[in-house]
Order: C-alpha cells, then structure tokens, then sequence
C-alpha cells in the first residue's frame, strides 16, 4: 500500500519508497508529503531522475537535502516532495522564527541548542505546517546549478544552465515544471474551517490555526480585517445616531468630522500592538532579512554579480528608470486621463438628467437621477479591473531584479490609480462644486452599489460555484485512492494573492476617515459588508483555491503606511467639509463671521488636529510593555550568547 494513515488523521507515505535520509535522527517508519510538483506529462524520465536527485542531495552537492518520491509510477508527472527533521531546524534558524524555550519565553530557534527549545523532539509541534511547507519551498528556490551543468533530456536551449542559475526558475520557465503546491491536510482543515466561515454568531476568528495553516501573511490579513470589522461598531453607533436622530448644528457636524480623525489614528496605533503581539506569538518578530534571489521573470545579458560572484542576468538600472519615467509613467497618466473624462461624462450626464427631470417631473423619472451614479460606479469598477491587468504588465517589463521591488513599484502604481479612481468624484464635489446634498448622495450610491457588487462577486458566485459547480479539488470521496486526491488539488485554482483584499479595504477606509461625516451610515454599512467578508473569504481559502505557499510575516508590511497615509488626508477633507457645511456657513451668517476668519479658524483646526494625531501616535507605543520587556529579554540574552562564544 503507497499510503497509511497515522495518528490524527495525518496522510503519509511508508519511508521505504521515499529518497533516503542523511541522518539517522531523521529516519521515520513513514513520511508525510507537503507538496507537489507536477510536471510537464512530455519530461522525460531522466529528467524526471534528475530532478528528483537535485532534491535529494545534501547541500554540500548543492542539493535541497529534502526527500523525494515519484508519485505513482517513476514514469509519472508528479513528484511529492517533505522534508527531513534536520533540514526544518536548520531552515528554521536561518529564517529567524522564534520557538518557545524551555522556561516558556520566545526565543529565535537555534540549532545547536535545539534541545532547550519546547517540542525540539516533535517537529508536528514545533514548527506548523505553513512553517513546513514555506521551507521546503524555499529550499527548492535556493536550488542553484553547479559549474557545467545541463538539464538531461532536454534540448540546449531548454536545458541549458549557466552556474549558479536558479534550478527550479529555469524549470518553471521552461515548462519541465506545470505547477509547484502545497498539499492540504483535510484533516486539520475541518477541524476549524467550519467555526471560520459558517458560524456567524461567533465574533471570534481562530487566528492560531489560521496561522498554523496557512501561514503569516494570510493570518495577519484575517486578523487586520477583524480587528478593523470590530472597531467600525463605534463610529457605526455614533454614525447611526446622528443620522435617524439629525442634530442640526454646527456641533454634530463637527463631532463626526474630529471624530473621523481621531478615530483613524488611534485604531492604527492599537492595530500596530496588536500586530506585535500576535508577531511575538507567532514566533516573527524579529524575522531575518534575508537576501533575495533574482525573479524568475528577470531578463538580461549574463554578467558576474559581485556581491554572489555568480553568473546571473543583468539588466542596466539606467534602461529601467527609463522604461518607468518614458513609458510606465505616461501609461499611467493617460489612465488618470480616462478617470477625470468619466468624471466630466459623469457631472455631464447628472445635468442632462436633472434638466429633464425640472422640465417632466413624476416618480417614474426620479429614478433617474440615481442612473448617472450608478453608472459612473460600474465605470470606475471596469477601469480598477482593467488597469491593475495594465499595471501588473507594465511592472513586469519594466524587468525588476528582486520581488520586493516588483510589487513595491505595483503596488505604488494601483494605489495612486485607485486614490485617482475612487476619490476623484467626491473630491471635485466636496473642494470645487461645495454641494454637500450631491457629495451625500455620491457617498450613498457608492457604498450600496458597491457593496451588492462585492457581496454577488465575493458571496454569492463562490456559494453557487461551491453548491452546484464543485471543482474536481474539493469533489472527492472518502473511497478514493489517496494519490488521486493529491492530484484533484492541482484542479483548483491557484489563489490571485491578498493585493485585491488590502486594495478593498484602503478603499472603504477612505470612504470612512474622508467623508463619513457627510453620511453618517457610512461605518454602519461597512460594518455590515465585513461581516460577510470575513466568511467569503474563508470560504476562498478552504474551499474554491489551491492552498497558497505563505512565507511568515511580522505585520500587514505596506499597507500600514498606505493607511496612516488616508490618515492624515483625512484631516484636511474633514476640516474642509466642518468650512462648507451649511451648520457653519449659518452660523457664521448669524454671527456675523466672514469667510476669511471661518477659514483661519479652519486651518488653525486643521493643525490642532495634525498635532493632536502626531500627540495620539506618540502617547500609544507601537509595542506593549509585556513585548517590550521580552524583545529587551530577547536582546539581552543574545548578547550574552556572543560574549559565551568569543
């Protein structure tokens, strides 16, 4: 029999027909697969050997010193990969994840002295399966050819690598390798998926095993996406008061608008202590930087890296900067273009249809004044699909060496379309046109639109997908023979990544900390689409994708800087519309206040409330005092460590 069970439910292979271990501490009666390469169903079994054998080799061969086994047949597209215990301690320090050790601090994991840290004799408790599989990965990346190498069975084009090339790059990118993924453990994912994604009535998300599963990034993004779910019930309290019992005057009015701001900044500063604490749980504090390797789309002339002293593309600095400030940029720019013709059709088509509406009132017109709005929603929606498809094309001919710089310049170019994009409207409304009606009416179509587009796109289309059209991936029987189950996973799509989470919910940020005082209902209905969100997005990841390589993470990374960025724009929209709001505007005409003193006033609060954003972010350390305490600990013991050695 290929495959047995152990204890809980854990899918594993007899070690006999796995490559052989190097050590006897790794030896086990049987192993348990934590990915898959599937090949090209044309690769050669040479090749197929010769893979095999890269991965098997200690690192001293330049092997990934991981195990491997040829699926089904030897002749077989599909190669299962796991990893021996030593090879996951050792990886383990390397990346800098912390362990608990023996007296219950974290600690970072430490090789040599791996018996004082806690379950160094379980690796299943000690390092989760996200930690697994993002190693074992990782091991494949670092992969390198030696000098004179070639892939066998392959043409000299295809097979060809110059040393210290990337192995598994070159494979992916000569098609030898179809995909590359982790394996899902139905076991541990029932346990805990049901309470994520079904029970509505529990407010608590089971962030350790949604960490443990699936790993840092996804953790954080669930664990950011609850924490600011739960803190939009205070202004969606606030809000709703003022909305069904109006306070007409200058003081509701200004309340919610310096309530935006503070709110804002302080559930910023919270959310990065409680980033830290969960950090320090999950072992990720204090990560490693490490160096990164090239893309595997990185292109140009081979030269000598001086820092690697390997042979690897180069491609000028000069002809990228080139490519960014005489093509990128003007792409850009004439997609910015397209956003403010919209606007105009937009401001165009409201006064066609106000016009006709003054000359042929009835109620079956009223409708109509809604239809330029709405219309315009679907428009900005069209252009945010079809220019973040432009951008992701234009970063990557712009031939960015490493992956932080890839999606730092894709990331900087969505956020300034979709700021452009999604504000433009309600900025030229609030700063030019002063019609806070039509600003409230804006507020209003956009967030209902948009909300029963994202709850058909995110809720109801992956229910019916799930309820009547399941993938081949999530359509198994008990019955069925193991290795088909591993296959059926390739079937499911590959998950698109966070970007479009984080992308939504900068969004509705802005939509709250810029303009909500204008429509209180605002964090009311945002709060609302949330909780739904938090559901259909676990339903993505446990159901409709392929689980996703995450590598560890220590916090959301950009993201809190994009943010606090809405933050402090947020202060200037809301001083703006406390000037403009008829509340003021009375009662400086009753008071006899002329525009220029009110504005004074305005700029003068304007920098109160910059200060007193600046007094908030200082006041609340980024770290609670328990986490500060343990990274000094930390810090200490460190120190004394290298006193020891030297």
């Amino acid at each position: 029999m290929l495959f047995q069970r152990v204890s809980r439910g854990v899918v594993t292979i007899a070690s006999g027909s796995w490559t052989k271990v190097t050590c006897k501490c790794c030896f086990t009666d049987a192993v348990r697969p934590l990915l898959v390469i599937e090949l090209n169903k044309e690769v050669r079994l040479e090749t197929k050997q010769w893979i095999i054998s890269k991965i098997e080799a200690p690192a001293n061969k330049q092997g990934a010193q991981l195990l491997a086994h040829p699926g089904e047949d030897d002749d077989g597209d599909m190669i299962l990969v796991a990893a021996p215990t030593c090879t996951l301690l050792r990886k383990a320090e390397a990346v800098g994840l912390s362990k608990p050790y023996r007296d219950g601090t974290m600690l970072a994991f430490s090789y040599p002295d791996r018996a004082s840290f806690k379950n160094a004799d379980n690796i299943e408790e000690l390092l989760t399966l996200a930690e697994q599989q993002y190693i074992s990965k990782k091991e494949l990346d670092d992969l390198k050819a030696g000098t004179n190498e070639s892939i066998p069975g392959c043409s000299k084009d295809k097979g060809s690598l110059y040393p210290g090339e990337p192995i598994f790059q070159k494979l992916e990118k000569s098609g030898i390798v179809k995909t590359m993924y982790p394996l899902h453990d139905k076991e541990k994912l029932s346990a805990f998926s049901e309470q994520w994604y079904s029970q509505f009535s529990s407010w608590e998300l089971p962030l350790d095993y949604i960490h443990s599963y699936f790993g840092g990034t996804v953790a954080f993004y669930f664990s950011f996406l609850g924490f600011y779910t739960v803190s939009l019930l205070l202004p969606a309290v606030l809000g709703a008061i003022l909305y069904f019992l109006p306070w007409h005057s200058v003081n509701g009015h200004v309340l919610l608008a310096i309530f935006n701001v503070v709110w804002s900044t302080v559930v910023l500063e919270l959310w990065k202590r409680r980033s830290a604490e969960l950090a320090y749980g999950w072992g990720t504090l204090l990560l490693n930087s490490t160096f990164e390797e090239p893309r595997p789309n990185y292109r140009g002339t081979m030269g000598h890296n001086p820092v690697t002293k390997r042979w690897e593309p180069y491609f000028p600095s000069a002809e990228r900067k080139k490519r960014i400030w005489f093509v990128s940029t003007p792409v850009v720019c004439a997609f910015l273009w397209l956003t403010v013709m919209g606007m105009v059709a937009y401001f165009y088509l409201e006064w066609c249809v106000k016009d006709y509406y003054s000359r042929e009132p009835s109620w079956l017109a009223m409708p109509l004044l809604y239809l330029p709005s709405v219309l315009h929603i679907l428009y900005v929606d069209f252009m945010n699909h079809v220019y973040k498809t432009v951008a992701h094309m234009l970063t990557e001919w712009e031939n960015h060496r490493v992956e932080s710089d890839f999606q730092k310049h894709y990331t900087l170019k969505v956020l300034v379309f979709r700021f452009i994009n999604c504000f433009a409207v309600l900025f030229y409304i609030a700063f030019y046109k002063q019609d806070l009606e039509l600003l409230r009416k804006r507020l209003a179509s956009l967030l209902i639109v948009s909300q029963i587009i994202n709850q058909v796109t995110e809720a109801l289309v992956p229910y019916l997908l799930e309820r009547f059209l399941p993938s081949q991936g999530t359509k198994q029987r008990e019955a069925d023979p193991h290795i088909d189950k591993l296959r059926a996973q390739s079937c499911q799509s590959e998950y698109p990544g966070l970007f479009a989470e984080y992308i939504e919910l900068f969004v509705q940020f802005g939509y709250l900390s810029l303009f909500s005082c204008v429509y209180p209902l605002t964090a009311a209905l945002l709060f609302l689409n949330n909780v739904t969100e938090i559901r259909t997005d676990a339903l993505k990841f446990c159901k409709l994708f392929r689980k996703p390589f995450v590598a560890p993470a220590a916090n959301i990374g950009i993201w809190q800087t994009a943010f606090e960025a809405l933050g402090f724009v947020s202060v200037i929209s809301n001083c703006w519309l406390i000037l403009i709001s008829p509340q003021v505007k009375g009662y400086c005409q009753e008071n006899g206040v002329s525009f220029r003193h009110a504005l004074l006033c305005t700029i003068a609060l304007e920098h109160v409330l910059i200060i007193l954003k600046v007094v908030i972010a200082f006041v609340i350390p980024d770290l609670p005092k328990w986490v500060r305490i343990k990274v000094a600990q930390l810090e200490f013991r460190s120190r004394q460590a290298l006193k020891t050695v030297a």
